[in-house]
């Protein structure tokens, strides 16, 4: 008999065959088995074998992928540790507000999502009553990220427990007034209830996954023991298919986050039709999941179908199960009884058969409405197993029905996720299946009531003892004292004196002056430094052996740098984060130390060192985030503008970060020039976000890789380099009429204009004084608000306007950014203004190659100079054409 091991050649070819008979034995025992019983029974006892050799510690790969069925039989479900009854009704009553509170909203056409909320309405229900710990027990309490559509749910539930009123109800999505309730979760405009803005799909289950770290973070450093703290991540099996939603799947599994469940609501539909309308989409986050090393939780079918499962002698059951696309499972549930036993039992005999013993009522139940998390049993297990699982994270596939509850015009419905009301009569109907005692004079006025049962009914008695019990109200966001003492001065005094002869960039400069604030003793330990592997590229490299990388498992091996003075050090409580290659990552850790203030009440200080190109162009996304969850800290771009970055080319020359920062209203951007500003900067960002007037916003910087002398600062420009403009320094007169102009520089750009100053001066007698623009986003917000309080009858002069008033001369602007990001304060300067920039693609090239093509290097500023002062007769034209000459642009 050929050896049918043999035949498929695999990793098993590499291994010596110790008894090669009794492996034919084997092989001779399956076929027979696949002969006399099928292919079927030869597989389950595959299967068996294949878990019990798990069971016996024998180590073998895992299967990815199991039957589509429940992973807790029910035989094996725990005894359920509360009031059914009680619960079943606070569940209707929650659903009742959910869809009212959304339908009431359709008058104004704000719109709303009902049918997420309806499908996951248990997945909530059983974690608030039994789960989800509060803040106001020990520890910081769990961290829920709610799927974004499913918020009018949980405001209903706040409803429900008296943490919201009628009047906010019915203001859903009508926030302008100051009493309403924000369209998904956002903590900037509802910062009592949520903490985590999660609707920007992805962001959620990758921030979930970083948060869970930090939070391990934070107990390894012995900052706050966050043991207790468990992260729940509710998503929807639509919002998978987003990158980010996977990104750090095995990070999470790598470092055993067991204190991280995600419960993916799988009714099967996305926003326009079914997720995988011809595959199962059950099975293949299974797969990806245990792949990634997750521990895996299928709730899938309700109590409902033990009676078919029991009479599935043949496996026929579970494997049409497995074969039925999404789609068609979607359409069983829309059909009537005698279209399921024709395309479902009737696909084989065996089946048939099964069918014949069923009532029609029984296959309506299982078909239509019998789904796992629809039940709060089957529900209750599953994350009782999530929570008892030990060394991995789990995900909790629970399998639901879009729409439930909500009648037959919206259950599985492809368009149900855009459907934003339901009639009176469907309102009435739904009443009547959740058994509410709602009259019918309540419609009288022709809008669907809110319900509710007393403040003192037993279903609010039951709701608050068992949130009392966890800890208090949940969702909830509490802010503690974020007040931190000022570090010591002796760290920004080193860069107040310059650098002397020696160059430095302001990379590097800013690197040193947060090695240095990381010594301090008060502040230093709260510092957290991030970088998605690039460290040595920023020069922080010294801080490896002094601050150490972070890593839960410490550091198991030798390094093979470890003879040297700055070797690779990895230790469980390193300070250091650094990522790897992955800059979303690097980010989300950013955001959970940059909101550790009021998630666990322990303030952190996180600065983030990027690659500029690859901050807010590629997670733009997330920097948003962070402003929505009211984040504080430093993001750095390094190796700023269109031309420092030699060679590199058009993917890494960054032209425009600034001009996308200026987008965000929580965002303080800055483009300092020299080492000191990053001090002064620095310094005034820990007292506006650390202080005790504390403020809810993030500081962006840009710095350079250009090394450069760095001088020391002048007297009294303090107030310039936080506001965003100073003269750094004043022309000196050729003469008394000699002409004049204003330049204006940020960033590197700097040193372009002060050359230009001095061949203005030796070619063209013209006299120019030059500003350092640290902030040209600062110089616009305070521009804006000043109009904002003209509008009120409140006088009020733009700091820009005010610094160059009377200055000689029309204002010349010159950058390493596109011109629109200096010209977004050229309306409050009242000198005639112009600007220079790199606005186009980047380019490989030498630095002075490039910014002769850009036409920003000194030369061209003076040309451009020159060619205002030709504009406006100060010189003759015949002027602009000799230094084009001269200088041969």
């Amino acid at each position: 008999m050929t050896d049918p091991v043999a035949k498929l050649p695999s990793e098993l070819d590499q291994l010596p065959d110790r008894d090669p008979e009794e492996t034919a034995e084997w092989a001779a025992s399956l076929d027979a088995v696949t002969k006399a019983a099928g292919p079927h029974r030869a597989a389950y006892l595959m299967r068996r074998s294949l878990q019990h050799a798990e069971g016996a510690g024998i180590a073998l790969p895992k299967l990815l992928e199991s039957d589509y069925v429940n992973t807790i039989p029910t035989s094996a479900e725990p005894a359920f540790d509360g009031d059914l009854e009680m619960e079943s009704k606070i569940t209707a009553w929650n659903r009742w507000n959910a869809a009212a509170m959304v339908t009431r909203g359709a008058r104004y056409g704000v719109g709303g999502h009902i049918a997420t909320f309806a499908s996951a309405a248990w997945l909530y229900e059983t974690g608030f009553n039994h789960f989800f710990r509060g803040k106001e027990g020990d520890g910081s309490g769990d961290q829920l990220y709610i799927q974004g559509h499913a918020s009018p749910g949980i405001y209903a539930r706040a409803f429900l427990d008296g943490r919201l009123s009628e009047q906010q109800l019915d203001n859903f999505r009508q926030e302008s007034g100051g009493d309403g309730l924000p369209s998904y979760p956002h903590p900037r405009r509802l910062p009592w209830l949520w903490e985590f803005p999660t609707v920007s799909m992805g962001l959620g289950p990758l921030s979930a996954i970083y948060q869970a770290r930090f939070n391990r973070y934070l107990t390894n450093r012995k900052i706050k023991d966050t043991s207790n703290s468990h992260v729940w991540a509710f998503l929807g099996d639509g919002e998978m298919d987003e990158p980010e939603s996977t990104a750090a799947l095995a990070l999470a599994a790598r470092e055993q986050l067991d204190n991280l469940t995600f419960v993916i609501n799988c009714n099967l539909q996305r926003l326009d039709g079914p997720v995988r309308a011809n595959f199962r989409v059950v099975q293949e986050l299974e797969g990806a999941f245990r792949g990634a090393g997750w521990n895996v939780v299928k709730t899938l079918w309700g109590s409902a179908w033990d009676e078919l499962f029991q009479l599935d002698t043949t496996g026929a059951l579970i494997r049409r199960l497995r074969e039925v696309p999404d789609a068609q499972f979607q359409t069983y549930a829309t059909r009537d009884v005698a279209y399921i036993r024709e395309h479902f039992f009737g696909a084989e005999p065996a089946l048939a058969e099964l069918a014949k013993l069923l009532s029609d009522a029984k296959i309506a139940e299982c078909f239509y409405s019998s789904r796992g998390g629809h039940e709060a049993r089957k529900v209750y297990a599953a994350y009782r197993a999530a929570l008892e699982h030990k060394g991995a994270p789990t995900v909790i596939l629970a399998q639901t029905v879009k729409g439930y509850t909500l009648g037959k015009g919206f259950e599985s419905k492809n368009a149900n996720h855009q459907m934003k009301k339901l009639s009176i009569d469907e309102f009435k109907s739904m009443r009547e299946l959740l058994g509410l005692p709602i009259p019918d004079s309540a419609f009288e006025d022709g809008l669907v009531p809110y319900g509710h049962p007393g403040a003192d009914s037993p279903e609010v008695r039951y709701l608050q003892e068992r949130r009392a019990a966890l800890g208090g109200p949940a969702p909830a966001r509490r802010v503690h004292a974020v007040e931190l003492p000022q570090p010591e001065e002796r760290a920004f005094k080193a860069l107040y004196k310059g650098s002397g002869k020696q160059e430095m960039a302001t990379t590097m400069a800013f690197v040193r002056l947060v090695k240095d604030l990381m010594r301090d003793k008060e502040t230093g330990r709260r510092w957290v430094p991030i970088v998605p592997d690039e460290a040595r590229t920023f020069g922080m490299e010294s801080l490896f052996p002094s601050a150490g990388i972070y890593s839960p498992l410490g550091q198991t091996y030798e390094p093979v740098d470890r003879d040297q003075l700055m070797y690779y050090k990895e230790a469980k409580d390193g300070q250091i984060l650094n990522e790897g290659i992955t800059e979303a990552g690097a980010m989300a850790d950013f955001i959970a130390a940059a909101s550790s203030y009021a998630t666990h009440g322990e303030t952190m200080i996180p600065f983030y060192i990027f690659y500029s190109m690859f901050g807010w162009q590629r997670t733009g996304d997330q920097m948003w985030q962070l402003a929505d969850q009211l984040g504080k800290g430093f993001i750095v771009g390094a190796t700023a503008g269109r031309t420092t970055l030699t060679g590199e080319g058009l993917q890494h020359a960054d032209g425009h970060s600034q001009l996308i920062a200026s987008t965000n209203p929580a965002s303080l951007n800055y483009d300092p020039a020299f080492a000191y500003e990053i001090a002064v900067i620095v310094k005034d960002g820990l007292r506006r976000m650390y202080g005790p007037q504390a403020e809810d916003v993030f500081y962006y910087l840009t710095v350079y890789n250009e090394p450069k002398q760095q001088p020391a600062m002048p007297e009294g420009v303090e107030e310039g380099i936080v506001k965003g403009l100073y003269r750094f320094k004043e022309g000196t007169p050729a003469s008394a009429d000699a002409p004049r102009l204003q330049l204006l520089g940020s960033g590197t750009a700097i040193h372009w204009a002060l050359k230009a100053q001095e061949l203005l001066a030796a070619d063209w007698g013209v006299t120019a004084d030059v500003w350092s623009a640290t902030s040209w986003g600062e110089l616009r917000r305070d521009a804006l608000e000043c109009d904002e309080a003209l509008l009120r009858g409140e006088e009020r002069v733009p700091y820009v306007t005010q610094a160059l008033s009377g200055a000689p001369g029309p204002v010349l602007a010159v950058s390493d950014w596109m011109r629109a990001v200096p010209d977004s304060i050229s309306q409050w300067v009242e000198q005639d203004w112009s600007s220079l920039g790199t606005d186009g693609f980047g380019l490989s090239d030498t630095r002075e190659g490039a910014r002769r093509h850009f036409g920003v290097d000194a030369e061209s500023v003076t040309v451009a100079a020159l060619a205002q002062l030709a504009r406006r007769g100060e010189i003759p034209a015949s002027k602009v054409k000799e230094a084009r000459e001269q200088y041969g642009l």
